[in-house]
């Protein structure tokens, strides 16, 4: 009889085949590293929270001024607007011009244009001073997520990414608590924090080493550059990711800006209640970043299950009694927010190589800031027209079980796809 026959061996993935293995990097160094990349990666967080406690000073010093209605807010916002168009561009120039070389004269721009309000009695021209702020923003998080590619890999990449996450969760909170806190000594003074970044510069210019295409971050350069293969830019899977990332960063941000207003649209109006509730679905993000750190399961994995959390979120929200049934959906969905941000990111960045590593950061980054952008406009439009937020959230609740449902099916098409063939034999 003859013996069964061993199935052939399936050849590798393309993608596995052309990883560089994994290397840990640890030490001093890397952490000196690793604080540097995250204190930068925060800039823009500190950009876009810190000058909202004063926003009602503003408007009492500029109310003279035509238009001030509108562009006092959009002191506010117009950076993340000039982040998500930018961004983009930020990523070609990474790849250009190199990755610190663009991080340190960033940063020290990020403080000149930051600390023009300090002089600036122009309501105008401090609008266009922020608007330029989004610019050396993009700059500072396209290079900073970059570099974060480039210096790791495999699974302690994707905890930094996601520790990224919890940074600027943690970060957005202090420093709305630093900007309300100086924000009593007048409203330009929460404007001098943007000197900070003068402090980074320097120290990222003598600790940040030159990241090598395909290994460590200290490893010595070859004497004798070795040639590339040409290698098409992944546009496809990475238009996709990107997609995904502009509705993410809707369903990401929807209930961080529109807690307040659905609170009080519940009679909730004490500002120290409301505080209370927006720092607890804050802790949910961070809670969300932790575990997709320590699980270890890949992101495509996780996405189906974050979007899952969000809509949960959202239909909670919708169908709330109380304040305190809201609170509760609110927390649910900022911990699938939390898992969600991470598992794009991370998804983004295994698509790409050290060549093109920075216009694809670049490309994800502005599709992030661009949901952040108009999540507020998508949560007003829909509002308008059903009457309550907590309808447009409901809304937003069946958008985001059609994206995973649609994940799902994904999911499971991919594990069967992967499944091993079944062992055949021949008749004896």
């Amino acid at each position: 009889m003859p013996a069964p026959v061993s199935p052939l061996p399936s050849p590798p993935s393309d993608a596995a085949a052309d990883a560089p293995p994994e290397q840990i990097v640890s030490g001093p160094g890397h952490r000196l590293r690793l604080t540097l990349l995250m204190a930068g990666a925060c800039l823009p967080i500190l950009g876009a929270v810190l000058i909202a406690p004063v926003l009602p000073q503003m408007q009492d010093h500029f109310a003279d001024v035509p238009g001030a209605d509108a562009l006092v807010p959009m002191a506010l916002t117009i950076p993340a607007l000039s982040l998500a168009l930018l961004a983009p561009f930020a990523g070609v120039l990474v790849d250009r011009l190199g990755r610190k070389r663009l991080l340190v004269v960033a940063t020290v721009v990020y403080a000149i244009l930051g600390t023009a309000p300090l002089w600036l009695d122009s309501l105008v021209a401090i609008v266009a001073s922020r608007a330029l702020v989004g610019v050396a923003e993009a700059a500072i998080m396209t290079c900073c997520t970059t570099l974060l590619g480039d210096y790791y890999s495999g699974r302690q990449r994707d905890r930094y990414l996601a520790m990224q996450t919890m940074c600027a969760a943690i970060s957005a909170t202090a420093f709305f608590v630093l900007g309300g806190a100086a924000g009593s000594a007048g409203w330009r003074m929460p404007f001098w924090a943007y000197a900070v970044s003068l402090l980074l510069a320097p120290a990222m210019a003598a600790f940040l080493p030159r990241p090598r295409p395909h290994g460590l971050a200290d490893a010595p350069f070859p004497s004798t550059p070795e040639p590339v293969a040409a290698r098409p830019f992944p546009w496809r899977p990475l238009a996709g990711t990107c997609a995904l990332t502009v509705f993410g960063a809707v369903l990401f941000y929807t209930v961080q800006v529109e807690m307040a207003y659905l609170l009080d649209d519940m009679g909730v109006s004490n500002t120290a209640v409301i505080g209370l509730a927006s720092a607890g679905s804050s802790a949910a993000i961070v809670i969300g970043a932790v575990v997709f750190t320590r699980s270890g399961r890949s992101p495509r994995d996780w996405l189906s299950i974050a979007f899952a959390l969000c809509t949960l979120g959202f239909a909670v929200i919708w169908l709330a009694p109380d304040p305190v049934v809201l609170t509760v959906g609110a927390v649910i969905n900022c911990l699938g927010g939390g898992i969600m941000l991470p598992s794009l990111l991370t998804l983004a960045m295994s698509l790409l190589d050290f060549e093109d590593r920075g216009r694809g950061t670049g490309l994800w980054t502005g599709s992030f800031f661009l949901g952040q952008f108009i999540c507020p406009l998508v949560v007003l439009a829909l509002a308008s027209a059903l009457g309550t937020r907590a309808d447009a959230l409901g809304v937003l609740a069946l958008a985001g079980a059609a994206a995973t449902a649609a994940l799902g099916l994904a999911a499971r098409r991919r594990r069967t796809q992967s499944a091993p063939e079944p062992v055949r034999q021949l008749a004896g």
